[in-house]
Formats: structure tokens, C-alpha cells, sequence
């Protein structure tokens, strides 16, 4: 296969030449249009849009089938006319007069080949398959104009005119990287994407003039498997200096970290030891006084059974800014992923959440929760699982359905289904390994007559 070395051409009043007359001819033509080219097309029967160009007098037009010597005096050629005949004698001539040519859909007969671009006004981003796929290369591209907004050209230009602004004022490499990084992770794009221009050059000047302090988002990072995480969340880790996890945050969730990103683990695994909440605030705070972009990266979402309040609380106590990602929480996706919903018409119409944290034998308000809900969810259940299981028993029968889900949401996804009186010997057997999380209810064995299966595995 032969491998290509992307470049960006300026092709500012350079002439080129278009074969072909067809619509892909006229794309062709319009793309060299954008890049400011001075453009012939070369066509038999020109369809209307290459005509309407050529009146406007936008591009030479000439209307008749190629000939030898149309090439002639090119700085770059595109052979959109389909056509095996002239796909081999333009060939012929752009090797003659050194004109690099593009054959259309005959990697084998091109110098050079066109990407799949993404314009965002002086941002291009081009994608390519090296010719394999134009199909994938394409839809590649339809995904990254999705995620990159409108608001990246306004947004480039801007970092474009604080660069120069910085150059100009001898700003050392080291201010200016801060500078850039500040603007990025600032709101700026999001005023731009609500049309509030004046309010996003008002924030940049205040970047640039001084630094911004340190600042903490409180990540949920789901419940494993790195393509359940937000956008937002995906977004806070790529531009962190510093990320604190959780022990069981899935390693391929810790991948979406920046090259330059400290991890650090500061959560436990069951029966490990635990760093205490104070050193984890404390460690935050140090980092934010440093002007850290910090992210506390919680299994699942952080406000639920994460201590992400406990965290909350004493940031703000210390006058640090604090962003909120919410993540997908394991109580209610570990049963999803399992095939087990939650409520369900004629079984189940309320649900209750808890968490065993690690106890040898329930407490009295997780049993009372199983006595007053149809579905009781349990979250880190695993360690002392004999011990609850018995106790809810007493409360719900030893016949309960019951079913503990380990690792949801990633490719180690296991689940074992049994009575309540038996899941513990059974996720033994099993050797389950935490994170796991305990549905008790009717839904069930409900989920499994009616044939629900996981969505992962």
C-alpha cells in the first residue's frame, strides 16, 4: 500500500485543471475554488453548476472531451471524468509534463490523493484512508464536524490574534502555552456557540492579562467502559494537569487522559487500604492553589454514594471554582446492562438505592428499604455479600430473585442470577470480582422469562 505524507498546499492564484464535467467534477472544482486557486475544467457535457461558475467568471470552462496538452502549464490536475480512456492518456501527460494529477477513485494512477476535510475557517482537519475507504474517510469526517461546533472558527481566529498579541510583547514560550491552555479550557467557545462574541472576547482579555487559578471538576466516570462517558467529561480529561481516581476507574477511561496528565490513584480496592477523605481534600486543594486543572475522576456518578459532596463542600469552603460532570451511575446502569430493568409494568413500580459499603451484614435501613420498594439495588456489594443477602432475606424470603452484575459496562461484564438465599455461594463459585453491584426483586426473574438479555458481556 502506498503510504502518503499529508501536507496543506497553498494554491493562492495557482492555476489547476478539473477533466470531467459531473457533479464530482464540480465538487472537485468548487474545492480548488476555496483555496483560492485559479481553475479550468475541462468537459464534454458540464452540468449546470460548472456552467453558472464559468458565466460568473469564477473558472475557465472548456467545453469539449479532453485532448493532450490540457495539462499543459498546471500546477495541479484532478481527472474527474470517469473515463478509462482519459483516465490513462492524462496520465500519460502529467508524468511528461511533471503536473501532479489526481485520478479519481484509481489509487494507482494519482501522485497525490484529497483527504476528507473538516473546514472551520483557517481550522482544516483532513482525514484519510490512504484511498482504502473514502466511504469510512467520509464518515469520519461527518463525525468530527459534529464535535467540532461552528465555534472553533471564531475561536481559532482568536487564538490566533492573542498569539500574535503575545509575540509581539515577548511573551516567553512558557506564558504563552498557559495563555492558550487558559483560553481552551475556558468558556470562551461556549459564549461563542451562544452568539455572545462580546462576552467571549471580554473573558480572553481577562485570560491573557492574568492566569486563571487552579480549578477542580468533580468527573463521574460511569460505570466502566470508556464509551459511557460524557462528552463533557471526555473533554475535562483530555486538558487536565492532574487527574485523582478512584481504584476500579477502567484503565481504558484513564487512556482518554492527556499525554502530560498526572494520574494518580487514590481510591481502594475492597479489603485495601483507604487514603482518608481529608488527605484526597487536601490534595486537591494543593494542587488548585498551584493553578492545577484538576479533575477527581468518581466511579459512576460523583454524587451518588462518591463522597462527590463531601468534596464539593470543602472545595468551596476554600473558594476554589468547582465544575460538576455527572457520570451514568452504576445503580441504575448495571442492571440496564444486564437486561434487568428497574420498574416494569405488573412486577414493579418503585425502586430503592443503597450501599453495603464493604459491611459483613446489612443495616437496618437497607433492610427496610427492601421492605418498602419492589426493586432494592445495592452498590458495592461484593464484600460482605453472604452476610447482606441473609439479612435481606429475612425481610423479602430466601426465594427473592436476586442477581449481582461485576464489572458492568466493560468486556469483563458477568452476571449471576439466583435466590437471594443463594447468590452469595453462587457469585462464589463464580469468583466474581468487584465493582459489583446486587438487584433484589421481581424483575428479575421477570427479566429473564420474558427473554431480556445483556447488552454487554
Amino acid at each position: 500500500m502506498t503510504r502518503y505524507f499529508p501536507v496543506s498546499l497553498d494554491l493562492e492564484d495557482r492555476p489547476c485543471v478539473v477533466l470531467g464535467g459531473g457533479a464530482l467534477a464540480a465538487e472537485k472544482a468548487q474545492g480548488l475554488l476555496a483555496a483560492g486557486a485559479r481553475v479550468k475544467v475541462v468537459a464534454g457535457e458540464p452540468v449546470a453548476e460548472l456552467r453558472q461558475a464559468a458565466a460568473a467568471g469564477r473558472l475557465a470552462l472548456v467545453e469539449r472531451e479532453y485532448e493532450p496538452g490540457d495539462l499543459a502549464g498546471a500546477w495541479l490536475a484532478i481527472d474527474a471524468s470517469g473515463s478509462d480512456e482519459i483516465n490513462t492518456a492524462s496520465r500519460r501527460e502529467a508524468a511528461g509534463c511533471r503536473v501532479l494529477l489526481n485520478v479519481v477513485d484509481r489509487a494507482a494512477l494519482c501522485d497525490w490523493i484529497a483527504p476528507a476535510i473538516v473546514r472551520r475557517g483557517p481550522l482544516q482537519v483532513a482525514v484519510s484512508t490512504s484511498g482504502e475507504s473514502p466511504f469510512l474517510a467520509s464518515e469520519l469526517r461527518r463525525r468530527l464536524e459534529r464535535e467540532l461546533g461552528a465555534e472553533w472558527e471564531p475561536f481559532v481566529r482568536l487564538v490566533g490574534e492573542v498569539r500574535r498579541r503575545l509575540r509581539r510583547e515577548s511573551v516567553p514560550a512558557a506564558g504563552q502555552e498557559a495563555v492558550y491552555l487558559g483560553l481552551l479550557r475556558s468558556d470562551v467557545r461556549r459564549l461563542l456557540r451562544e452568539g455572545d462574541a462580546e462576552g467571549a472576547l471580554l473573558l480572553a482579555e481577562r485570560i491573557v492579562r492574568a492566569p486563571r487559578p487552579g480549578r477542580v471538576w468533580l468527573v463521574g466516570a460511569g460505570p466502566g467502559e470508556a464509551d459511557l462517558l460524557t462528552l463533557a467529561a471526555r473533554e475535562a480529561l483530555a486538558t487536565a494537569d492532574l487527574v485523582l481516581h478512584d481504584a476500579l476507574v477502567d484503565p481504558d477511561v484513564l487512556a482518554l487522559a492527556g499525554p502530560r496528565t498526572r494520574l494518580v490513584d487514590v481510591g481502594k480496592r475492597a479489603g485495601g487500604r483507604r487514603m482518608p477523605q481529608e488527605r484526597i481534600n487536601a490534595m486537591l486543594l494543593e494542587a488548585a492553589a498551584r493553578g492545577d486543572e484538576v479533575v477527581r475522576l468518581k466511579g459512576g456518578d460523583p454524587f451518588v454514594f462518591g463522597r462527590g459532596g463531601e468534596e464539593l463542600a470543602a472545595l468551596a469552603e476554600a473558594g476554589v471554582e468547582v465544575r460538576v460532570v455527572p457520570g451514568v451511575s452504576s445503580a441504575t446502569a448495571a442492571p440496564t446492562l444486564a437486561g434487568i430493568p428497574l420498574t416494569l409494568r405488573g412486577v414493579a413500580s418503585s425502586v430503592a438505592f443503597a450501599t453495603a459499603r464493604g459491611r459483613g451484614g446489612a443495616r437496618s435501613d437497607l433492610t427496610a428499604l427492601a421492605a418498602a420498594a419492589d426493586t432494592l439495588v445495592v452498590l458495592m456489594a461484593l464484600d460482605g455479600l453472604a452476610g447482606t443477602a441473609e439479612a435481606l432475606a429475612e425481610v423479602v424470603g430466601p426465594a427473592r430473585p436476586a442477581a449481582v452484575v461485576a464489572a458492568a459496562g466493560t468486556s469483563r461484564q458477568r452476571v449471576v442470577r439466583a435466590e437471594l438465599g443463594m447468590v452469595a455461594a453462587a457469585c462464589s463459585e463464580a469468583r466474581l470480582e468487584p465493582p459489583a453491584t446486587l438487584i433484589v426483586g421481581e424483575v428479575v426473574a421477570a427479566a429473564s422469562a420474558r427473554g431480556l438479555t445483556e447488552a454487554t458481556g
